[in-house]
Formats: structure tokens, C-alpha cells, sequence
């Protein structure tokens, strides 16, 4: 039997109509002849909600216990979306992720997924049941709950669609969401901002990492990993949404296939201090152990010292802050400063690997705009410039205009093209 992992946002399980509505969805799947598991999030600004309750009873809690009672809110919505399909006539147990046998390395609100024991779900599958499983969380080998991080939910189905083998059985992971597909950009945004029928693993783990929030990067690492197809599709439309999967020659016809904004971006500069060999190690290292996830670095020697600059997401500043002024207390030398309100524009696309003046035609457009470019990092199939967050959206537009991404652009229409004889 053909086996669907289907993962549910917080809007597309909000309230009992939503519920009901992803029940439904699940039934006609498995009417398709799928085996179908489920996985959740938690009901609308539930994990937001939870977080402020828990400040409100202590303004620094203890990760551990904020890790308990965050993960509360995918159980909820586990459990109600059990008690819809039971109601559809369709045989449904909702699971923790523990339960599931989602193990954990268990580090408390940035935890990563070890391993996954698919006993229970492949009973349950056998059986014709519907495994609903509670997102974000898993059980550490000490047994402490543990949850994923922004995102962990996505991270939870894609994982589980690789342990299952989904691609084996002529399955796919499907993300319901509140967006109908992945853009050309946020079209919120950039109205004229168009969807992307098919987008290759590489592209899409760019433009997550960059700042589109359609998918969360580690679970499109996990589909890249494991050859898992995702599609990502409006949880209340019957539209065809957007398929992630393998890159094809197709793709490499276009220089550029989507812009980025990522505007919660601190930076970390570390002057005159000592440039002795294994220093970047030593304050990596230290972030690292951290699970803090560094952007862009830069450094430059001046003279017997050396400048080392990074950015983070402002949600990871505070603990990157107290990491380095430990380090830096720690090697005896050295000052910190900090900066706020920074963005990172970027273009993407696989198609950078065959396509000459992608770099001039981006920063030609920003200088054009009078955008000031404060940092530039590259690879293979992206470009990314650092720029002041007031000038963000309009960087976004403007980028996303000089590579012809709008609705009725040429380059949109062979891409079009291309997928519908593909």
C-alpha cells in the first residue's frame, strides 16, 4: 500500500471547522488508496500563547520545563483530530512524539531528531488505523520530552515519511498550510510574486534557510537526505500546490527561480583580539554547542589582531552575546559589539551554475534603488547582500523585479512551460 504522511499547521487545525475539514482530507486519501499517518501543530497561536503564560509565571524559565509545557499543544490537536476521524468512521490513535518513537539528542527547545522506532506506526498501519502524531517534540534516551525548534513540525513528517519509506511505496510527505506553494517570493510582499509548480531540494533549503517561511529548512534536509517528495498545499483549496523533489535539467534554464527576505538578523563583531591559530574554532565551537546556528561571517586581519563578524537570527542574539563575552573573557582579550535591525536579501537558483552576470544584475538593481550593501556572502546557487531592515521589502521588490520573476514574465512563463510538457 502506497503510504502518505500528512502534516498539518496551526492554521489548518485553528478550530473544530478546521479540524473537521483535515479529517476529511484524510479520508479522502485513504479512499485514494493511501495508508496514511498524520502529524500536527499546535492549534492556531497555541505555542505562542503557551510561551507568554509561562513568562508570565517566570520571566527566565527553566528550558526543561518550558520544553513540558510547550509540547502540550500538538497533544491537543493530536487528539482532536483522532476524535474527528473517529467520528468520519475512520480508526485513528493519536500519539506524542515519544510515543510515535521519535528519539531526541535532548536539548531542550533545539532538539534533533537521533532516530525513529517505527514499530507503533507500522502497526497501527497495518491495521488500516491512522497514526495522528503530535509535531515538534520527541523523547530524548533519558525520557525527557523534547522539542524541535521553529518548525519541527515539518522536521516531524518529512522524518517520518524517510523512516517510513514513503518513496518506496509510490507515497509523498504533504504539508497543508495556510499558503497554496512556494513563491517566487513572499507575496505578501511582492504582489506580483508568482507559484512555483516544482522546485528542486537544493533551491527550496536555500530559500527556508534565507527566510521563507513556507517550509523549515532541516525538514527539507531530511527530504533531500532520504529522497522524500514533499508537496506543499493549501489546507483549505483543492489547488495543486508545489512539489519538492530531485533537481531536473529543466530547472538550470533559469538563472534565478526565487528571492528571500530574512529580516530578524543581529550582528557580532569582535575586535582587537589577538590572531593566533585556532581562534575560530574556539568561538565557533562555542556557539555550536549551543545550537546556535551562525549566518554570515566575516574577518579581517589587522595586523597581530584580527575582526570577526556574524550574524544571527535576533531570537538566538541574547545567548550568542553571553557566549562570546564568556569566550572572550575566557582567551583574555578582545571587545564585542552589537548591532540590531539588519536583513539579508537573497536570489536563488540552480540555474547560477551555467548562467554568467547573476552577481552584477543584483547589485546593479540595489544600487540603483539606493540600497546600501553592507555584506555580501555567495554560493554556488545564491547571492545574498546584508542591508538595513527598513530597506527590506523594498530590496525584495527590487530583486525580484530584475530577474523577471513577476506574473507574465517570460522567464515564468517557460517555467510554466517546462513543468506542464514535463
Amino acid at each position: 500500500m502506497p503510504v502518505l504522511v500528512q502534516k498539518f499547521g496551526g492554521t489548518s487545525v485553528a478550530d473544530a471547522e478546521r479540524i473537521r475539514r483535515a479529517a476529511a482530507r484524510v479520508v479522502e486519501a485513504r479512499e485514494r488508496g493511501f495508508g496514511v499517518a498524520v502529524v500536527v501543530s499546535a492549534m492556531g497561536h497555541t505555542t505562542d500563547e503557551l510561551i507568554s503564560l509561562a513568562e508570565s509565571v517566570s520571566p527566565m524559565p527553566d528550558r526543561r520545563e518550558l520544553d513540558m509545557v510547550m509540547a502540550t499543544g500538538e497533544q491537543v490537536s493530536a487528539g482532536l483530530l483522532a476524535m474527528a476521524l473517529c467520528d468520519l468512521g475512520c480508526p485513528a490513535t493519536s500519539l506524542t512524539g515519544g510515543q510515535a518513537g521519535i528519539r531526541t539528542d535532548g536539548v531542550p527547545m533545539r532538539g534533533r531528531i537521533t532516530r525513529i522506532d517505527t514499530g507503533r506506526l507500522e502497526r497501527l498501519l497495518s491495521r488500516n488505523e491512522v497514526p495522528v502524531v503530535a509535531g515538534f517534540q520527541g523523547l530524548s534516551e533519558d525520557g525527557e520530552i523534547t522539542t524541535l525548534g521553529r518548525g519541527g513540525s515539518d522536521t516531524t513528517a518529512v522524518a517520518l515519511a524517510a523512516a517510513l519509506r514513503v518513496a518506496e511505496t509510490g507515497g509523498c510527505c504533504e504539508i497543508y498550510t495556510d499558503v497554496d506553494g512556494v513563491y517566487t517570493a513572499d507575496p505578501r510582499l511582492v504582489r506580483t510574486a508568482c507559484k512555483l509548480p516544482r522546485i528542486s531540494y537544493e533551491e527550496m533549503l536555500e530559500l527556508a534557510t534565507l527566510g521563507a517561511g513556507v517550509m523549515h529548512a532541516r525538514a527539507v534536509l531530511f527530504g533531500e537526505k532520504f529522497g522524500v517528495p514533499i508537496h506543499v498545499r493549501h489546507s483549505q483549496k483543492p489547488d495543486a500546490g508545489t512539489m519538492i523533489a530531485r533537481e531536473s535539467q529543466a530547472m538550470e534554464e533559469l538563472a534565478v527561480v526565487g528571492c528571500a527576505l530574512k529580516d530578524d538578523l543581529g550582528r557580532v563583531t569582535i575586535r582587537q583580539i589577538r590572531n593566533c591559530i585556532g581562534l575560530q574554532g574556539t568561538l565557533f565551537t562555542a556557539l555550536a554547542h549551543a545550537n546556535i546556528v551562525v549566518d554570515d561571517i566575516m574577518q579581517t586581519e589587522q595586523g597581530s589582531s584580527t575582526m570577526i563578524a556574524f550574524t544571527v537570527e535576533h531570537a538566538d542574539l541574547g545567548d550568542a552575546k553571553q557566549i562570546v563575552a564568556r569566550t572572550l573573557t575566557e582567551l583574555g582579550d578582545g571587545e564585542m559589539s552589537v548591532e540590531v535591525g539588519l536583513a539579508k536579501v537573497s536570489a536563488v537558483g540552480v540555474g547560477m551554475k551555467v548562467h554568467a552576470g547573476v552577481a552584477s544584475r543584483m547589485f546593479r538593481a540595489l544600487g540603483e534603488a539606493g540600497i546600501p550593501i553592507h555584506n555580501i556572502t555567495t554560493s554556488e546557487i545564491k547571492i545574498s547582500c546584508i542591508i538595513e531592515k527598513v530597506h527590506g521589502p523594498t530590496a525584495l521588490e527590487v530583486v525580484h523585479r530584475a530577474f523577471g520573476l513577476g506574473l507574465g514574465s517570460n522567464a515564468t512563463i517557460a517555467m510554466q512551460t517546462d513543468e506542464a510538457q514535463g
